[in-house]
């Protein structure tokens, strides 16, 4: 077992690291500021550089490299901003994904090449107002009607909402309950009966639309299913690469607040010495610096035994859970180091706390990640219902 990177792998990893640093600090402020996603400009720049689709066949446009390669890359993007990460990470492990495992040829030839390009964007449509936590209970419905599918339901919380190109939406394509009888289907944006809510205004995650998705009676072809009814299990375990991003979008939350504060607490001085000297101060870096580093290894192991296929719901559940949980409990500390330098939107460092919350709710809520880790210890799922 060898926890080293290769020469390779760090080169990747600083290359990415130098052009977030140098390129996107102004404009995470300004996604940040205004409310708005990095420009179709910027996207494609991150595709003309490889940046999006690493881990995505080369057939299809991308790197061809690993799962790792890709989670490298989106933590140092994610340590300038989660809005700014967000592009590789839908690229690298969210819908994406789904689309090239499961997805018709046809589909993922002219849906993948097109996000490895930048000149599309893709997002996931799961959760609705009745079923967030309780999947299952999904109400959207897509009926078969002679070659295709029609659409109709509305969908709540879609990152992407009103922005992307084309949305992965979890729906019920049978009469069987549960989970039988539910699979996805691709919704193109051109696609007549789609339509969207007002975008929302998010404690954080500023810069990453979000907003409800309407569907009235869209036609979608049969090329266009990527799982048909009985196939929930093979998009839960796309969702399982999914939930590593998550956990990596988390981590660069917490990896960047503790770079950042590191630097702080040597440069600012109170009784005639930087506050660093203090042990209060060591002991609490010493304690964030574990924490990080333990998070990092749980989401890379997940993204190392993953090359060959997709992760397993245990080993992604806690990564997910224990970088969620170490973003906020990292970032809090940050901001508390800092005083009021770390309260003060001009320092950023008040946002990556805002953000580390979304992340431990966004994917899945810490708590199911728990209920998850339980379940699959024991070998059998907990009915919630009884």
């Amino acid at each position: 077992m060898d926890f080293r990177l290769t020469d390779e792998q760090i080169q990747l990893r600083e290359t990415a690291r130098k052009y977030a640093r140098a390129e996107l600090g102004d404009i995470a402020r300004h996604c940040e500021e205004t409310s708005t996603p990095p420009s179709r400009d910027l996207i494609r720049q991150y595709g003309d550089m490889g940046f999006l689709g690493v881990n995505i066949p080369q057939k299809y446009g991308g790197l061809g490299l690993g799962n790792l390669e890709a989670l490298l890359i989106l933590e140092e993007f994610a340590k300038i901003s989660s809005a700014v990460a967000f592009p590789i990470f839908e690229s690298c492990v969210g819908p994406v994904k789904a689309i090239e495992h499961f997805g018709s040829e046809a589909l993922k030839k002219r849906i993948i090449p097109a996000v490895c390009k930048g000149e599309a964007v893709v997002a996931i449509a799961m959760s609705e107002p009745d079923a967030g936590s309780a999947l299952t209970d999904l109400k959207t419905k897509a009926v078969k009607k002679r070659d295709s599918h029609i659409l109709d339901g509305n969908k709540r919380w879609c990152s992407g909402g009103g922005h992307a190109d084309a949305y992965l939406v979890y729906c019920r394509m049978s009469g069987d309950k549960g989970a039988r009888g539910i699979g996805a289907v691709c919704v193109e944006k051109d696609m007549d009966g789609l339509s969207f809510g007002p975008q929302e205004d998010l404690m954080g995650f500023r810069g990453i639309p979000s907003s409800d998705i309407y569907f009235d009676n869209v036609e979608i072809p049969e090329e266009n299913v990527v799982v048909h009814a009985g196939g929930f299990q093979k998009l839960m375990e796309a969702f399982d690469l999914e939930r590593c991003g998550n956990g990596t979008m988390a981590l660069g939350q917490a990896s960047g607040a503790l770079e950042d504060v590191l630097q702080y607490v040597q440069d600012r001085r109170q009784f005639g010495k930087p506050i660093v000297d203090f042990q209060a101060v060591q002991l609490r870096l010493a304690d964030m610096q574990m924490k990080v580093e333990a998070a990092r290894l749980l989401v890379q192991r997940v993204a190392c035994n993953t090359e060959h296929g997709l992760p397993s719901v245990l080993d992604s559940s806690v990564a997910k859970c224990f970088a969620n949980e170490t973003a906020r409990e990292v970032t809090g500390h940050a901001v508390q180091l800092m005083g009021a330098y770390g309260y003060a939107k001009a320092y950023g460092m008040e946002r990556r706390m805002r953000d580390a919350w979304g992340w431990g709710i966004a994917g899945g809520a810490i708590d199911i990640q728990k209920i998850n880790i339980t379940a699959a210890m024991i070998g059998r799922r907990f009915n919630q219902r009884a």
